[in-house]
């Protein structure tokens, strides 16, 4: 079973044991900077399959204050990881599942939620699709790594 928890203090060493393949780091980031990047506006959780923790991503509910492309009332996925060791199990497709349930439980205030995803990242691109996130069809061209798709999900 997949489910989705804020990140506590009793989760970090277990976060800290995360491996990411080389080439997805660039993209998601390493789980120290993960750790680091939590604030009042960025809420660390974690992702976690039959009791272990697999995984990490950030909601960033100021995420429409920062990014032309979303609308005030939708909240932002950042940095969505799941360990190497875990991934082509379907942890990933259960989690994205787990996290719209999450949202409509624990954010009800927001009726999005939106993300941004390397263009030269396909596996992510095609876990979004799969799971109902829609493509824009427009590109943000602000990334380190290059131009990224702009998905969306309606929670509402």
């Amino acid at each position: 079973m997949i489910i989705i928890e804020k990140l506590t203090e009793r989760d970090i060493a277990s976060v800290m044991a995360i491996e990411l393949p080389a080439e997805q780091i660039k993209f998601a980031s390493t789980t120290e900077e993960f750790l680091a990047s939590g604030s009042e506006t960025i809420k660390l959780h974690i992702i976690k399959s039959d009791g272990d923790v697999v995984g990490f991503f950030k909601l960033d509910s100021a995420y429409a204050e920062h990014y032309d492309f979303c609308p005030q009332g939708a909240i932002g996925l950042r940095t969505f990881a799941i360990d190497k060791r875990c991934q082509g199990k379907g942890i990933g497709t259960g989690a994205i599942k787990a996290l719209f349930t999450y949202l409509k439980t624990h954010y009800t205030a927001y009726r999005m939620v939106y993300l941004t995803v390397n263009c030269k990242n396909p596996s992510a691109i095609a876990c979004y699709k799969k799971n109902g996130f829609e493509n824009s069809e427009q590109l943000y061209l602000g990334g380190a790594e290059g131009p990224q798709h702009i998905m969306s999900f309606a929670l509402k």
